[in-house]
């Protein structure tokens, strides 16, 4: 199967005029390619789009104005299809402020499917096609100019082969009379994303955080706000301002010295040099008399751990019956959502095994167990 002949897009002028094109198409197929290392967002290199008439590269890095890009993504008549968009809808939440709707994201499309487990694009497309692609090209610098032919013959790829076969799975999921399930899950993908990352909650994303004591995780959520700030306004990833081991034996020590501080382990001379004094000063802001909560006391608790062995069985079964994938159903991490839930009184947001087209498969099934704690 050959390639259609790409545009080359590079100029505010052309983007505001492909984009107007399509805006009129029923579905448009979007990817992206960047470069993500030592930045704390991902550098967007290229924008691939096809409507099944003008397939497109754009270049972002010449242009000046990308809002026909994000009105096109933004614009809820046009079905924004992509594969495992994860990382797509970042870079479109961070650079354009928009998420797509509606969404149809293959990966999930296949999963729904029963295709099998959460699908690679190479493996989706062979599955529908019979070809076999070749993603020597996945480790490119999307950010050096100019690209090859083999490297933009890669990009282009993307999107054509997943137009070839959207119509297909759509009409399966149709079918299987779980479109609306689909779309469920865009929403859900896409759900905070627009949302400013909370600095006070910045302590949770710290590898091993739970190891610490209240106290300790009292000094941690200060120096973990401080770092996203400092990470956010200099593009630097976490870990390229003061790795999480570095940041546990912080909040562990305690240090109120810069002497104290250069003997750490794992602090080295140019960290000291110049995150020292902010490091201190975090430490000794941080409010010891009303610290956060133990991270997951819940999940060493032995019957919670039975409860959760409990549910996860019953929606087992459930799944069998539903025709559905179990972890996509009930995985570990939605099933503990909802026992921390219920054990805290029903208290705050409905989890997410008890919305939408979960809800009508797992509710009454979950209502039946008796799951809270002994007495």
């Amino acid at each position: 199967m050959t390639l259609p002949q790409w545009q080359w897009i590079d100029t505010d002028e052309a983007l505001a005029a492909l984009c107007q094109q399509y805006r009129q198409a029923e579905f448009v197929v979007l990817d992206t390619e960047f470069v993500r290392t030592r930045t704390y967002y991902a550098q967007l290199g290229l924008v691939q789009l096809y409507d099944g008439k003008t397939l497109a590269l754009v270049d972002p890095l010449p242009i000046n104005d990308l809002a026909p890009l994000w009105q096109l993504i933004a614009d809820e008549s046009v079905v924004k299809v992509l594969h495992s968009g994860s990382e797509d809808l970042e870079i479109f939440a961070n650079r354009g402020g928009v998420v797509p709707k509606p969404l149809f994201d293959s990966q999930v499309a296949g999963v729904l499917l029963n295709l099998g487990g959460a699908m690679g694009y190479g493996k989706l497309i062979q599955h529908y096609l019979d070809i076999e692609l070749d993603k020597g090209e996945s480790r490119t610098d999307w950010l050096r100019r100019p690209l090859s032919d083999k490297q933009l013959e890669y990009a282009a790829a993307d999107v054509y082969y997943l137009h070839k076969i959207y119509p297909t799975m759509r009409e399966a999921i149709e079918q299987a009379d779980r479109l609306d399930w689909l779309w469920q899950e865009g929403e859900r993908a896409c759900r905070g994303r627009l949302k400013p990352d909370d600095p006070a909650k910045a302590y949770l994303r710290v590898k091993n955080a739970w190891q610490l004591k209240p106290s300790q995780l009292a000094v941690l959520r200060e120096l973990a706000a401080w770092r996203l700030e400092v990470a956010k306004r200099k593009d630097l990833a976490l870990n390229f301002v003061v790795k999480d081991g570095v940041m546990l034996n912080l909040a562990r020590r305690a240090p109120r010295s810069m002497a104290y501080l250069t003997q750490l382990e794992g602090m080295d001379d140019r960290t000291v040099a110049r995150h020292g004094r902010a490091i201190l000063k975090c430490i000794a802001k941080a409010d010891l008399d009303n610290p956060p909560e133990a991270i997951d006391p819940l999940g060493l608790d032995p019957d919670f751990r039975d409860a959760l062995a409990v549910a996860r069985g019953a929606l087992l079964k459930v799944a069998e019956q539903s025709e559905v994938a179990p972890e996509f159903l009930a995985s570990k991490k939605l099933v503990t959502q909802y026992l921390t839930w219920l054990w805290n009184g029903k208290f705050g947001e409905m989890p997410d095994i008890l919305q939408g087209w979960r809800g009508t498969l797992c509710e009454q099934p979950l209502a039946q167990l008796d799951l809270l704690p002994k007495q």
